[in-house]
């Protein structure tokens, strides 16, 4: 028969030092197994009295309990790991969010992993979160054309699923796990035809790093586009995925060679997303050139800060925030089944920065 009469309070194991769980279960009574049980988390049912004894006697010591052995005793953290590119990217901000509004009231934890472009830090990042048993892995932006680098990564995530982890991606299909795959070349091909609609006939390609899958996705469609009316861009120039990157190529281009115009008409740039597009047009303006009057740019992805851009930028524009929130609704209702896969289709949004030339 349990005795629920308060005890007196213990001594602690260690007086100058954090309460730990020997003190907590010294002061309540029980065992440490049951304390663990009770405040870590387990399958083991504890009876109620035990557990609100176990509880009191945490409150009276200002216990705080160890997420580790939280983690070891429930097999998984509540803690659910995110993992992007770039965190001052606007893109991958907003697909934060997403994740994070989704996760709120759901007692999961996220935390940020930032992996600035780099292959092996992204893997790197997946092996930590794999070694502090958290929930969930969530995965935000582009494979590399390095097969090893997806190798890598694939295989450092078949480990943690092994483990009971649960992974979800915004990327190519390429890693055998949930994923919300967004239709980049289908996005840019509706864009570059668009454009031609307007009555634009001279195009340039700001395009993305080479090894990017996204930006070769990206250009890839724009050329589709354009060859759709038997038409080519006139200069393909290649540019970090940044607005600094884009700046810089963008105004070196303009140092070294005139924009091409045809009737009189004004050539358009289509960039690989947006901030590539801000950092164009600031070229452009640097070089005394006038947007959309001289030079009418594009962009993709249809980022939060374009709505303090002038003139308007023309885009694509993607949910970032409701693909975050898929993302986590895929690892919070995970059931171990086949891979599920979500498409996501851009929208074009005509805007100032490509103004009609018909007419």
């Amino acid at each position: 028969m349990v005795n629920a009469q308060p005890r007196r309070r213990a001594r602690r194991s260690r007086p100058d030092g954090p309460v730990t769980l020997d003190d907590v279960a010294r002061e309540a009574g029980v065992s440490l197994a049951t304390a663990s049980r009770v405040l870590n988390g387990s399958t083991r049912v504890v009876g109620e009295a035990l557990r609100e004894r176990v509880h009191a006697a945490a409150a009276r010591l200002d216990y705080s309990a160890n997420a580790q052995a939280q983690a070891m005793a429930r097999g998984r953290s509540d803690v659910v790991g995110l993992v992007v590119h770039d965190i001052a990217d606007p893109y991958f901000s907003s697909l934060a969010a997403g994740v994070m509004n989704a996760a709120e009231g759901s007692g999961a934890i996220v935390t940020l992993s930032v992996s600035r472009g780099d292959a092996a830090r992204e893997v790197a990042h997946v092996a930590a979160l794999r070694r502090q048993r958290v929930r969930a892995v969530i995965l935000a932006g582009s494979r590399w054309a390095d097969g090893a680098s997806t190798d890598a990564l694939r295989a450092e995530l078949e480990a943690f699923r092994a483990g009971g982890g649960i992974v979800a991606a915004a990327t190519q299909d390429l890693l055998g796990v949930d994923s919300v795959l967004v239709d980049n070349a289908g996005g840019a091909r509706r864009l570059a035809e668009a454009v031609v609609g307007l009555g634009y006939r001279e195009f340039l390609l700001l395009e993305g790093p080479g090894d990017l899958l996204t930006a070769r996705e990206r250009a890839e469609g724009f050329l589709a586009g354009l060859a759709a009316h038997g038409l080519a861009p006139v200069h393909r120039l290649s540019a970090p995925f940044t607005r600094d990157g884009a700046y810089d190529g963008v105004a070196e281009f303009l140092a070294r060679d005139p924009l091409p115009r045809t009737a009189g008409r004004p050539p358009v740039l289509l960039a690989a997303n947006d901030v590539m597009a801000v950092g164009a047009v600031a070229a452009a303006r640097d070089a005394g050139l006038d947007v959309p009057r001289d030079l009418a740019v594009a962009g993709f992805d249809d980022i939060p800060t374009l709505r303090d851009i002038a003139p308007a930028l023309t885009t694509v524009r993607l949910p970032l925030t409701d693909i975050g929130g898929r993302l986590f609704a895929l690892v919070d209702s995970a059931d171990g089944g086949a891979a599920r896969r979500e498409h996501v289709e851009g929208e074009v949004l005509v805007r100032a920065s490509t103004p009609d030339l018909r007419g």
